[in-house]
C-alpha cells in the first residue's frame, strides 16, 4: 500500500496544473515548495510521456537538497522502476554532467580533474604571496591611511585580506566569462592607473596556471565550460534537450547570471518551472546572482506566474512580524535602499487552520535592552535553560550572524552545562581535515617519495603550515633524494648530515618530533584503515570538532574497505583523495552534504549562523546581535564589515577592485568610492533579507536582541526598532 499525501492546498493545486511551458513561481517561506516541486516532477514522469532515455530534470543549489528531493519524488512515485525517468542535479553537478559527456568541446582532457575550494584558495594563496614579494613598491598600499603605509601589523593584515579580494575578482570575471589574458590585453589598453585591478590580474594568471599545472577545473570554470558547451555544438544541444524535455529548477531567486544562461540554453522555447523566493536571496553580494533575474522571468510575457502565499509554519504574531518588515522595506527610509525593493510582496499568509497558535510571548523585541556581547549571550543562555527546562521535547535555536559568534555563544552554553548541538563547522574546514588525512596516508602507502614526504609534514603542521619555519621544512623535506635517509637512516642521517648547525637547534627539534610521528604512523599502516586513521588523527588534530569529523571518516574508511577485498591502502587513499575533493558523499561529512534536520535535536539549543539556517524551522527562536553593524541601513553611524579600518576614506577594497575589473571589461572611466558607496545599499538590503530569513525560521517563539559590540558603540539595527515602534502602535496588517 502507498504512502498517503496530504491534499495540496488551493495555491499549490494551481503548480500542480502545470503540463508545460513555462511558469515561475514565488514562494514565500513555509510555503511547501520543496513538497509541491517534488509532488510535481513525480507527476510528470507519470505523464508527460517520456520515451526511453528522457528524464525529467530537477535542478537546486546545493548538494543537501538533492537528497531531500530524490526522496520526496521517489515517495510520491511509489514505484521503484520509475526511478530512471527523473533527475536531481545541482547546477555545479550538472556543468560537470556536461563537460564530462564532451570535453573536447571545450578543450579541457577527457579526465579533467575537480579542484574544490580548498585547494583552489591555496593556489591563490601562494600566487598573492607571490605577487606581493615581486610588487613590493607597485602602489597599492596607496589604498592604505597613510599613518599605516608602514605599519607591519596593518601591512600584513591587509596581505591576508588580498587573498579574499583576488577571490572575488577572480570569480566575478569568469561570471563575465573573462579569462587572465583577455583582461590583461584590456588592462594594456586601458590609459588608467586600476592598481587594483593590475593585482588581481596577476594574480589570476598565477591561478590560472596552477589550475592548468593540475589538469583541473574550479567550480566557476564548469559553469562557464558548459555553457561553452551548449554554444559550441546545437546537435550536442538539442541531444540534451531531448534528454531533458522539462527542467524544475528550485531556489532560482540564488542562481548567478551564468547558471541561468545555462537553463536557458538547455530548455530553449521548451518546458521550465523555476521556484524561488526573491526575498531569500542571501549570497548576492559580490556575485552575479541577483533575485531581479527571478523577477525579471516571473514578467516576461511568456511566463505563467503563480504565487505560493500561504504557509503553515509560524504562528499569526511572526507571520505579522515577517510582513510588517516587507511593508516597512517598501518605505525603506533610505531612497536607494527603497529603490532596490529588497523586500517585496506576496506577503505571507497563514492557514485557515494549523499554523501554531500565539502564546503572551510569540514576539519578543529586547530593542531597550542595552547588552555587551557577553551580556547578550548570558541573557540568551539563561533564556535557553530556563524554555529548555519547561520544554524537553520542543526545539530551539540561536542563530547569529557569524561563525565567530556562534563559537563564543557555545563556550557559554558548555559552561552553563545546558545541553546543545552546534553546526559552525564550514564545509571549507571539514574537507581541510579530511586532506591533512589524505597527505598522510598517501605518504604511507607511498614512502619513498619526497614531495608526498613534505606534504605529509605540511599536513602535520596544519596549524603553523603559513609560517616562514614551516614552509621552509616543507621545501626542504620535499626535495630529499633518499626519504629513507631521514625516516630509516642507516648510515646516513639527512637530518644531521645536512640541516644540522648551530642555528638549526630549533629546526633539528621539530623535525626530530616529526621523524618519531612518521615511524609511529608507519607502524600503525599495517591496523585497519579506521585505526590507522585514528591514530593519525589523534596526533595531529587539537579541536574537539576536527577530532569528530575524523571519527567520521574512519567509519566510513572501515566501510569502505570492507565492502571489496581489493580495497586495499592504495584504493583507500584514493578514496580518502575524492573526500577531500569534495567528490564523496557521506554522513557527518560537511554542513553541505547533508541535510541538518532540527526535528532530531529536541530538548537542546542549536547554534547555527543564519545564513545556514535557511530553509529551517524551530519551535523558539533566538536572534542574536541584530545590530546596526550586522545588520546596516546605509546610514551615516553605521560600520561595514567590508571597509577595513585600514583602509583610506573607508573604502571597500573588493567593491573597488570589482569596479575596477568592469572600467576594464566594459572600457568605463573609473570613479574611486562609487562602488564603495554602491557595495553600502546592496549590503544593506541583502542583510535586510536575511533578517527577514531569520524571523521565518521562528514557528511559535521569537526573541530578537543586540549588543553593542566590542567597542560599545552599536545601536540596534534600524529594520529592529523600526518593528518594534510598529508592534507598539499596533499597526494594521498589510491586505
Amino acid at each position: 500500500m502507498g504512502k498517503v499525501h496530504p491534499e495540496p492546498r488551493e495555491s499549490q493545486k494551481e503548480i500542480l496544473a502545470y503540463e508545460r511551458g513555462m511558469m515561475g513561481v514565488s514562494a514565500v517561506p513555509g510555503s511547501g515548495k520543496t513538497w509541491t516541486l517534488s509532488r510535481l516532477a513525480a507527476k510528470l514522469v507519470r505523464e508527460f510521456e517520456l520515451t526511453r532515455g528522457q528524464q525529467i530534470l530537477v535542478v537546486t543549489l546545493v548538494n543537501s537538497a538533492c537528497g531531500k528531493f530524490e526522496q520526496q519524488v521517489r515517495d510520491f512515485l511509489d514505484d521503484n522502476n520509475l526511478g530512471t525517468f527523473y533527475r536531481v542535479r545541482t547546477l555545479h553537478g550538472l556543468a560537470k554532467d556536461i563537460v564530462s559527456e564532451r570535453p573536447g568541446l571545450v578543450g579541457v582532457a577527457d579526465d579533467f580533474q575537480i579542484v574544490d575550494e580548498l585547494e583552489t584558495r591555496e593556489i591563490i594563496h601562494d600566487a598573492v604571496t607571490a605577487w606581493f614579494n615581486a610588487h613590493r613598491d607597485f602602489g597599492v598600499e596607496q589604498y592604505l591611511r597613510p599613518e599605516d603605509r608602514n605599519n607591519q601589523q596593518v601591512l600584513g593584515r591587509w596581505r591576508e585580506d588580498a587573498m579574499g579580494i583576488a577571490v572575488n575578482f577572480i570569480k566575478k570575471a569568469k561570471d563575465f566569462r573573462y579569462r587572465p589574458s583577455s583582461l590583461k590585453a584590456a588592462l594594456e589598453r586601458n590609459t588608467e592607473d586600476l592598481p587594483l585591478a593590475a593585482m588581481c590580474v596577476n594574480i589570476f594568471e598565477a591561478y590560472e596556471r596552477g589550475l592548468n599545472y593540475r589538469g583541473g577545473l574550479d567550480f566557476q570554470d564548469l559553469i562557464c565550460r558548459a555553457l561553452d558547451a551548449l554554444e559550441a555544438d546545437e546537435q550536442y544541444l538539442e541531444r540534451l534537450r531531448n534528454r531533458w524535455p522539462v527542467v524544475l529548477e528550485d531556489e532560482a531567486q540564488d542562481s548567478s547570471l551564468l547558471q541561468e544562461q545555462i537553463l536557458r540554453r538547455l530548455v530553449g522555447d521548451g518546458n521550465w518551472v523555476r521556484v524561488g523566493d526573491p526575498n531569500q536571496a542571501i549570497y548576492e553580494t559580490f556575485t552575479t546572482a541577483n533575485p531581479e533575474h527571478l523577477r525579471s522571468f516571473l514578467k516576461e510575457e511568456k511566463v505563467v506566474a503563480r504565487e505560493l502565499p500561504e504557509s503553515g509554519r509560524s504562528a499569526p504574531g511572526i507571520i505579522a512580524l515577517a510582513n510588517r518588515l516587507i511593508k516597512w522595506s517598501l518605505d525603506h527610509p533610505n531612497e536607494s535602499i527603497r529603490a532596490k525593493r529588497p523586500l517585496a510582496p506576496p506577503f505571507i499568509s497563514a492557514l485557515k487552520e494549523g499554523n501554531p497558535q500565539d502564546s503572551e510571548l510569540t514576539v519578543q523585541l529586547e530593542t531597550g535592552r542595552r547588552m555587551t556581547p557577553a551580556e547578550e549571550r548570558n541573557f540568551v543562555a539563561a533564556s535557553l535553560k530556563e524554555w529548555l527546562a519547561a520544554n524537553p521535547d520542543k526545539t530551539v535555536a540561536a542563530l547569529l550572524p557569524t561563525n565567530a559568534t556562534g563559537t563564543e555563544m557555545t563556550k557559554v552554553l558548555l559552561e552553563q552545562k545546558i545541553p546543545y548541538t552546534e553546526v559552525l563547522r564550514t564545509t571549507k574546514t571539514t574537507r581541510q581535515v579530511a586532506g591533512s588525512l589524505y597527505r598522510i596516508v598517501r605518504f604511507l602507502d607511498k614512502p619513498v617519495e619526497s614531495k608526498a614526504l613534505g606534504d605529509a609534514f605540511k599536513a602535520w603542521m596544519r596549524d603553523e603550515r603559513e609560517t616562514e619555519q614551516s614552509k621552509q621544512l616543507t621545501g626542504m623535506l620535499g626535495k630529499i633524494a633518499n626519504v629513507e635517509q631521514f625516516t630509516a637512516p642507516r648510515d646516513k642521517d639527512w637530518l644531521w648530515d645536512t640541516v644540522f648547525s648551530a642555528e638549526s637547534a630549533g629546526l633539528i627539534d621539530t623535525l626530530e618530533c616529526f621523524r618519531g610521528l612518521v615511524k609511529r604512523w608507519q607502524g600503525a599502516a599495517q591496523l585497519p584503515i579506521d585505526q590507522l586513521i585514528l591514530t593519525i588523527a589523534g596526533d595531529i588534530f587539537k579541536e574537539s570538532a576536527d577530532i569528530a569529523t575524523a571519527y567520521s571518516i574512519a567509519i566510513h574508511m572501515r566501510s569502505f574497505a570492507g565492502s571489496s577485498a581489493g580495497n586495499r591502502l592504495p584504493e583507500c587513499v584514493e578514496e580518502l583523495k575524492e573526500i577531500a575533493m569534495n567528490k564523496r558523499k557521506f554522513t557527518g561529512l560537511g554542513d553541505d552534504d547533508e541535510q541538518f534536520d532540527p526535528s532530531r535535536y529536541p530538548g537542546q539549543a542549536v547554534v547555527m549562523t543564519l545564513h545556514s539556517a535557511k530553509g529551517l524551522e524551530w519551535d523558539r527562536v533566538h536572534l542574536m546581535s541584530v545590530s546596526n553593524y550586522d545588520f546596516p541601513s546605509a546610514e551615516d553611524t553605521d560600520t561595514f564589515i567590508g571597509e577595513k579600518y585600514y583602509a583610506r576614506n573607508r573604502l571597500n577594497l573588493d567593491a573597488e577592485a570589482l569596479a575596477q575589473l568592469e572600467a576594464v571589461i566594459h572600457a568605463v572611466p573609473y570613479i574611486e568610492g562609487i562602488s564603495t558607496r554602491k557595495a553600502r545599499i546592496e549590503y544593506a538590503a541583502e542583510r535586510l533579507r536575511l533578517f527577514y530569513v531569520g524571523i521565518t525560521r521562528a514557528r511559535r517563539e521569537l526573541i530578537v536582541t543586540w549588543n553593542t559590540g566590542k567597542n560599545g558603540d552599536m545601536i540596534p539595527a534600524r529594520p529592529l526598532t523600526a518593528l518594534a515602534g510598529l508592534m507598539r502602535e499596533g499597526a494594521n496588517e498589510p491586505a
